[in-house]
């Protein structure tokens, strides 16, 4: 990355609506000049043009997930279960104590709760020798998160992690709106 690339992400990350003549004008090269230096980072996925959402303004609940995984396989199965998770937002592997540590979301304060210890849970999968699940009070510098919006609402009958909602308790208790991504969804998003 040269000061020029710099100059262009920084801008973005300040203000994703900056226009190709402004962008110009804090780089110093012409508006196609700009508009080709930035396309080339999407070109070469150094950067990717994306809509992060306010979890504040969206009232989402954010948490932690700590794992200790038994083994790479057990670490593989769980990455394989959870990849089309759309509560998932990220699961960043790790050298030491515990091996995976997840950023999760829910739309409220009950199906927090289901994604803590239900079947649906990280938690849940097998090979995990402990946990931790820590929701997040506030969010400092920056609420906006790469909430994966796309893997919503595609109707599916069974969750991507293999749950049925239905027979949950906490689904037919209603603490919980379900998996978003199937048409058992009744929650709020």
């Amino acid at each position: 990355m040269d000061e020029i690339d710099r100059k262009i992400i920084a801008q973005l990350q300040r203000n994703s609506r900056t226009t190709f003549e402004e962008l110009s004008r804090i780089i110093g090269y012409s508006s196609m000049g700009a508009k080709k230096r930035f396309d080339k980072l999407i070109k070469e996925g150094k950067v990717s043009p994306t809509a992060a959402l306010d979890t504040v303004q969206f009232n989402l609940q954010p948490a932690i997930i700590f794992l200790e995984m038994e083994n790479a396989e057990a670490m593989q199965h769980l990455l394989e279960r959870f990849e089309q998770c759309p509560r998932v937002i990220n699961i960043f592997k790790t050298i030491g104590g515990f091996n995976l540590i997840a950023l999760v979301i829910a739309e409220d304060q009950d199906t927090l709760e289901s994604i803590s210890i239900e079947r649906c849970s990280l938690r849940s999968s097998a090979g995990i020798r402990r946990s931790e699940f820590y929701p997040i009070g506030g969010v400092e510098y920056s609420p906006y998160l790469l909430v994966r919006e796309d893997l919503t609402h595609k109707g599916l009958s069974i969750a991507p992690c293999n749950v049925d909602c239905p027979p949950c308790p906490r689904y037919q208790e209603q603490k919980c709106g379900g998996c978003p991504a199937t048409h058992y969804y009744k929650g709020t998003r």
